[in-house]
């Protein structure tokens, strides 16, 4: 079963500006935190254990069809 994952962006202030929410498609918190941190979207490895704390904290909604895991959307500023 496959997951519509609802991610906040990880980089805190004051270290960035940047915040946002970004979508993923993923069959478990490993696979979005994987897609998330291949994706480019991290900018840096230190971020590492924040991508996957912000997964687990992510809302979650379960697809009925099957999807391609990948992230579906990023809006952040």
């Amino acid at each position: 079963m496959k997951y519509l994952y609802l991610v906040d962006y990880w980089v805190p202030f004051p270290s960035s500006e940047y915040g946002g929410l970004i979508s993923v498609i993923a069959e478990s918190d490993e696979e979005c935190h994987d897609l998330l941190r291949d994706g480019n979207i991290s900018h840096d490895s230190v971020y590492d254990n924040k991508i996957m704390e912000r997964v687990i904290n992510a809302t979650r909604f379960a697809l009925v069809d099957e999807e391609k895991s990948r992230i579906v959307d990023s809006f952040t500023t």
